[in-house]
């Protein structure tokens, strides 16, 4: 099974669900989806943020 995208680490954020790799909250991510903001927009906000790993991320997030 492949490592999970969506990582908490007491030491990064106070343990917060981020993407792998980064200090960005996967939170941020629904935030964006939530108040009809695209995918797009947050990747140009967030750049250390791969599309694949938002899409895998949301995908992980469904199970």
């Amino acid at each position: 099974m492949a490592a999970s995208i969506i990582v908490s680490n007491p030491a990064i954020l106070s343990g917060e669900p981020v993407f792998r790799g980064t200090r960005v909250p996967f939170k941020s991510l629904t935030d964006y989806l939530e108040y009809e903001r695209s995918l797009s927009e947050f990747l140009e906000d967030f750049p250390s943020v791969t599309r694949a790993d938002a899409i895998a991320a949301l995908e992980e997030a469904r199970i």
